[in-house]
């Protein structure tokens, strides 16, 4: 039953009244909340202002994903805002469908639609599908009000019934959330991991996307695996079907930068130099440490830590580069005063392989000052140890 009064409100808003309704609501704050609601339900029916409302919020969320243009044209629904792809990834996926000569894809479990959108806007054609028939819904209308309803045919069904034969590739993104949260157990995602590579296989190309801590063991041996940071935060990894097999790949958005990995063996571990480099998220799920630190003429502070250190400055797009100050056993007396000694007052803390809480240690430290500085809280050779610096710009 509450999903037929969500498909009937959500009818409502595509109703004249209902754009307007929103079209007032592009710019409000959530502080007006109460105040716009009470206005307009003297003008519109109390469940279409609610409806609009609850609308309007969630375009504000989706601003981040999407862009100020194309979030306050789509809709969403709480769900779809939380689990949908970034803009810059998914037009990052697009672009590698396309290259690979892809011209139609099955997009399962498609969701409120962002993944089909970046596809049809590279100039394929779209099968969205899923199972929610409130989320159909909302991808049809972001198909319609983006203008790619030509490209985009959305399906409300089950992805394991559907025909992937026709289109040239499949993209499979399972759920990854279930009633208590985040889903870890690939095989817990809906549908199953197994059965996304089972479909995989049976496609041109493919695409899965999954979480990005999979074990690199359970990896299929013929498909290429891609894990994709985006402004430094690590976004996903996707297995490829049809492409490198057995390739790994880190890509850094945007740019793209794509580091490829060529099988290398761990570092050598050595002194801590002028220099330490922080490597992106992506790199480091990738495993592929090991080629920067080749390319930037470095080694590991410790065998088990992903921090590299070297003599000189390299600029490298997969990692950040700090300048080393100080190299101190790990003491907050001795921080403390170090601290005090710099002036420092603005500190970031960063930490690998170390126990204390950030948040915490500055709370402890009350750093004061008019500089700033960065701490590392490591190992180095085993022993627990604080590296001051501060970024190469």
């Amino acid at each position: 039953m509450g999903r037929v009064t969500d498909l009937a409100a959500f009818s409502a808003l595509l109703t004249d009244e209902g754009q307007a309704l929103l079209t007032a609501l592009r710019d409000y704050t959530p502080s007006q909340e109460l105040a716009v609601a009470s206005r307009l339900r003297r003008e519109h029916p109390a469940d279409l202002v609610t409806a609009a409302i609850a609308q309007a919020r969630l375009r504000q969320r989706a601003v981040a994903k999407f862009g100020e243009q194309d979030a306050h044209r789509m809709y969403f629904t709480p769900g779809g805002v939380e689990q949908s792809t970034r803009r810059p990834v998914a037009e990052h996926r697009a672009a590698a469908f396309a290259r690979l000569g892809v011209r139609s894809v099955a997009d399962l479990c498609g969701g409120i639609g962002g993944d089909a959108i970046a596809l049809a806007r590279a100039g394929i054609r779209v099968l969205a599908v899923d199972r929610d028939p409130l989320t159909a819904e909302a991808a049809r209308a972001n198909a319609a009000a983006l203008g790619l309803a030509d490209l985009i045919e959305v399906r409300c069904t089950d992805v394991t019934e559907v025909d992937t034969s026709p289109y040239d590739a499949v993209f499979v993104d399972p759920a990854r959330r279930g009633g208590r949260g985040r889903v870890f157990d690939p095989e817990a995602y809906s549908p199953p991991l197994s059965w996304a590579i089972d479909a995989a296989r049976k496609a041109p190309h493919a695409a899965l996307k999954i979480a990005p801590g999979i074990p690199h063991e359970t990896i299929p041996p013929e498909a290429e695996a891609e894990w994709v940071s985006d402004g430094g935060d690590v976004k996903e990894a996707v297995l490829w079907f049809g492409t490198r097999p057995g390739t790994i790949t880190a890509t850094l958005l945007p740019g793209p930068h794509t580091l490829t990995g060529r099988g290398l063996p761990n570092p050598p571990v050595r002194p801590v130099g002028r220099f330490l480099y922080e490597p992106d998220g992506a790199v480091i799920r990738a495993h592929l440490v090991a080629e920067v630190a080749e390319e930037i003429g470095g080694g590991l502070v410790d065998e088990t830590i992903a921090y590299i250190t070297a003599d000189e400055p390299r600029p490298t797009p997969y990692a950040t580069a700090y300048e080393i100050t100080d190299e101190l056993p790990f003491s907050l007396k001795k921080l403390k005063a170090l601290l005090r000694e710099r002036e420092v007052g603005t500190l970031t803390v960063k930490k690998r392989g170390s126990a204390v809480e950030p948040e915490e240690l500055r709370r402890k430290l009350k750093p004061k000052g008019p500089n700033a500085a960065t701490v590392f809280l490591t190992r180095v050779a085993g022993a627990p140890t604080m590296l001051l610096g501060r970024p190469v710009r």
